[in-house]
């Protein structure tokens, strides 16, 4: 069952939380990159919806751009500036959005040009994802086909992480196939705790949560 698109002021379910760390051992740029991530869990989950959580996106994605352009050619660098873009989209929502899961996406494929791999393969998590939620043509790039083959490499590289499992099961549920999509939010609540990332921990078992209700829900 092909689901409808979501409109933009659900890309706000985009974001991720990835590793905490870089794959290189660089331990100020893995710092700033832990902070980038703190403070994305921050604007995501602690700060109203409306102007103000889309003024705190969009101070951040100018943080997570600056921090790109010092370190060229880092994946992980382009990975959270995706994401920021994608999460600053869900904040703004409407069509004005479009211009930014485009940025997204054109950072995301370019963090798998370098290094698919980076942050346990969050680039075809996040990549995914917006393939799922974004309108399909006319309107926008969106492709259920095209998600459901990167949500599917994402764990293939991260069978056991949270995000990987839990996006996976959100385009499952959007798709109908409710028992498999129940499997998945059992496998990510499960998940190991990611160190530095309690927040970010804390809000996307919200998320599973809300999910699992709607799944079971389905199920009867």
């Amino acid at each position: 069952m092909k689901h409808p698109r979501i409109p933009f002021a659900a890309i706000a379910l985009l974001v991720l939380g990835t590793s905490q760390a870089g794959t290189a051992s660089d331990p100020a740029f893995d710092a700033q990159l832990l902070s980038i991530q703190q403070a994305w869990a921050k604007v995501n989950y602690e700060t109203p919806a409306g102007d103000a959580r889309a003024k705190a996106f969009d101070a951040l994605e100018k943080r997570a751009e600056a921090f790109t352009q010092q370190h060229p050619g880092r994946a992980e660098a382009l990975i959270w500036e995706g994401i920021i873009e994608s999460s600053y989209a869900g904040a703004k929502g409407g069509l004005g959005a479009l211009g930014l899961a485009k940025a997204a996406r054109g950072n995301l494929e370019k963090a798998l040009e370098i290094d698919p791999g980076a942050l346990d393969g969050s680039a075809y998590t996040s990549l995914g994802t917006l393939y799922a939620r974004v309108p399909g043509f006319p309107v926008g790039f969106g492709d259920d086909d095209k998600a459901r083959k990167l949500l599917l490499k994402a764990l293939e590289l991260n069978p056991n992480g949270i995000d990987p499992n839990y996006f996976y099961a959100d385009f499952l549920y959007e798709q109908g196939e409710y028992a498999d999509a129940l499997q998945y939010l059992q496998k990510a609540a499960k998940a190991p705790a990611r160190p530095g990332r309690e927040a970010a921990d804390k809000g996307r078992h919200g998320e599973i949560d809300a999910l699992a209700a709607k799944v079971k829900a389905k199920l009867g």
